[in-house]
């Protein structure tokens, strides 16, 4: 099995300091750096759901097909309605969210995932903008998300539709 788990904190906003006396040297090397065995990998969202499962399932065959590594994203710690239409608070709240840690090991065991490499990544935050970033620091070919068929969805707007709307990389969609 070829699963890896890279846990960072929910907390990742930093006070903006002035842009003048940022150091993007330090700046870069302060950010865990990625695996470069996954760069140009398929990243996909998962939170165990079944959408997300279909999702897990597209990703893993497409990353098979590529020969490219699947980065698995948990966002942890869902914030406020407001920051799911677009609005992005100044810091976030570290609540503790043990769901990743099941995740990992019910992925851990999953058989289905020994044909491709693979990493759990967990990140807190607003969903779209958690997967964008993953997706940048990777570089990666796509973003697989599962479409949401829920009433936050209709009213805010859902994960996969504000996603495809702002990515910078292909954003496969599936029912």
């Amino acid at each position: 099995m070829a699963g890896h788990e890279f846990f960072e904190p929910a907390d990742r906003k930093r006070p903006v300091a002035d842009p003048a006396s940022v150091d993007p040297l330090a700046e870069q090397e302060s950010r865990h750096p990625c695996d470069p065995a996954f760069k140009h990998g398929v990243v996909v969202g998962f939170d165990g759901s079944n959408s997300s499962e279909r999702a897990l399932a597209y990703a893993i065959g497409m990353a098979h097909r590529t020969r490219s590594g699947l980065i698995i994203v948990h966002v942890a710690n869902r914030l406020p309605t407001t920051v799911w239409a677009g609005c992005e608070p100044p810091v976030f709240v570290d609540v503790p969210d043990h769901r990743t840690e099941v995740l990992g090991l019910e992925l851990a065991c999953a058989e289905y995932l020994a044909e491709v490499p693979w990493i759990l990544v967990e990140r807190g935050g607003d969903i779209c903008h958690e997967l964008e970033e993953v997706g940048k620091e990777y570089e990666a070919d796509a973003i697989v998300v599962g479409s949401s068929h829920g009433i936050v969805g209709r009213l805010f707007g859902s994960v996969a539709g504000r996603l495809a709307k702002r990515a910078q990389r292909p954003v496969v969609v599936i029912p």
